[in-house]
């Protein structure tokens, strides 16, 4: 008989825990929440049922704390833990120490997370599955002892090669070589960047592919050995190798490339008993062929998307199957319709691609038809500088491609964060490059159009009242600061005041 899930704790903080509960709430299971010293009053901690403190800010010293994690289930009465995505999401041993404290982990088997977090050893059983993976040397399996032997096998596939760390992702420990000349300084620079971001610095090579794009299949297994796919992602805007842009369906991928990839998919999950959600992610040459890239054993940043062109909730799916439950739906069964956009909002500055911390003073969302925010932020919320600066996701559907990017441009053009810096200029002018709109474009996109996407410095008049807005929420505050009913009086007339005075701006005409 499956096990029942009652209570989940939600291993995770900001808007994927507030995702993650929110399913929760709506299967009858109550949430436990976790949080630092830095999250005492996030907007997590207020989305569960209960919270529990960790630690101290240092995402070492508190998400990724086992001990801690393993000891608040314990005493909460978990049944389960969530990992949603980044910490300790595709962590081996976590899932382990789960299983060993008999808390059900949502997400695959340890052995899969091992066998698909080293990226050496995915190659390798991805070709024994029959899926096309890049030309690379991965140094016989151990990894390259010095630059001298990296210099040797990039010679052989031919430059330019990609450097990459064999354990993680999000474009850390990576680089492209171009020039021989340049190989043991860049194999250097991986290394330690690897050996700081995952504490190994084994690092492999690929054979650089030109102009390609970054699709990705989603896929669900469940423990009956049951696979399928909910079709695949483009996420070919990013920056420094990380995403900034998705959207589903490509505009490079037809009906027949998608079955196509959408078989090796489900191949490759069926290939190592793959339970619950996972992306194989891709690369797509300018000649149609595509080639494994690497599996991340989590549910996706970018799983919104999916959810709004099928209808499904990603995360109900991942509680059922960890449960031992069977997929809902068959292959045939599964249905997409429209087009589906997600901008990543991030707090950091749109030109240099640095982090923006500070506090938010004022917040406006959008909504209307066929538009979703995922937020971990609201007015008065510190962003703090210990974790990621992703702080919203913005996605959006429509029935084509093109008025989903209207839908994307108008609610971008609604949405305001006052106080801190974000790169919601740098998503309107994405979407209304026309390149862009054509469906032309890769992973160098952004860096090829620099000059052209480059957000341009606030106006006068939105300079003006993103610092107002910031010197009013910071004088409300300071009259709140006691706590009589004037002093939280004068902090609402504050907030509303800022952002009265960002509507007025906002609605006014430009004169030229």
């Amino acid at each position: 008989m499956a096990p029942v899930i009652r209570k989940l704790l939600i291993a995770n903080r900001g808007e994927i825990a507030v995702r993650v509960a929110r399913t929760c709430r709506e299967m009858g299971i109550r949430v436990v929440a976790v949080y630092s010293e830095a999250d005492r009053e996030a907007l997590h901690v207020r989305a569960a049922d209960e919270a529990y403190f960790i630690g101290s800010p240092p995402a070492r010293e508190s998400y990724l704390r086992v001990d801690a994690l393993l000891d608040v289930a314990r005493r909460a009465g978990a049944d389960a833990i969530h990992p949603g995505y980044g910490f300790l999401s595709e962590n081996a041993e976590f899932a382990r120490a789960c299983g060993d404290a008999g808390v059900i982990f949502v997400g695959p088997a340890p052995e899969a997370i091992r066998v698909m977090g080293n990226k050496t050893l995915a190659r390798q059983t991805m070709a024994a599955a029959g899926v096309p993976v890049v030309p690379g040397d991965d140094g016989g399996g151990r990894g390259f002892p010095d630059a001298a032997s990296a210099l040797a096998a990039a010679e052989r596939l031919g430059f330019p090669v990609m450097i990459k760390a064999t354990a993680g992702g999000g474009g850390k420990g990576m680089r492209l070589c171009a020039d021989p000349a340049r190989l043991a300084r860049d194999f250097d620079a991986a290394r330690r960047e690897a050996k700081a971001a995952f504490g190994d610095d084994t690092v492999y090579l690929e054979k650089f592919i030109d102009r390609p794009r970054h699709v990705e299949i989603q896929i669900f297994g469940d423990a009956r050995g049951s696979a399928v796919h909910l079709g695949e992602r483009d996420c070919s805007i990013q920056r420094r190798h990380q995403k900034v842009i998705e959207e589903t369906p490509s505009p490079a991928v037809d009906d027949a490339l998608r079955e196509r990839m959408g078989e090796v998919a489900v191949r490759a999950a069926k290939a190592i008993g793959y339970v619950g959600a996972g992306t194989i992610e891709c690369l797509l040459g300018t000649e149609g062929h595509f080639y494994f890239l690497e599996m991340n054993t989590r549910l996706q940043v970018e799983h919104p998307v999916t959810e709004l062109v099928t209808g499904l909730d990603l995360v109900r799916w991942q509680i059922l199957v960890a449960a031992g439950g069977a997929l809902p739906l068959a292959q045939e069964q599964i249905a997409r319709r429209g087009a589906a956009i997600e901008c990543r909002v991030y707090a950091e500055d749109p030109v240099k691609f640095l982090p923006s911390p500070g506090r938010v003073a004022a917040l406006r969302e959008p909504s209307g038809p066929g538009v979703r925010v995922d937020t971990g932020v609201e007015a008065g919320s510190e962003v703090t500088p210990f974790y990621d600066p992703l702080i919203a996701k913005l996605a959006v559907w429509h029935e084509s491609r093109p008025l989903a990017i209207a839908r994307a441009l108008r609610a971008l053009g609604e949405y305001y964060v006052g106080g801190i810096k974000t790169n919601l200029a740098l998503h309107r002018a994405v979407l209304a490059h026309p390149e862009f709109a054509a469906g032309r474009y890769d992973t160098g996109f952004l860096e090829r159009h620099r000059s052209e996407i480059q957000p341009a410095a606030l106006e006068g008049d939105s300079l003006d009242v993103a610092i107002a807005a910031a010197a009013l929420d910071a004088d409300a505050r300071r009259r709140a600061s006691s706590t009589s009913s004037d002093g939280m009086m004068h902090a609402e007339n504050g907030k509303a005041a800022a952002l009265s005075a960002w509507r007025q701006a906002s609605l006014t005409p430009k004169r030229r």
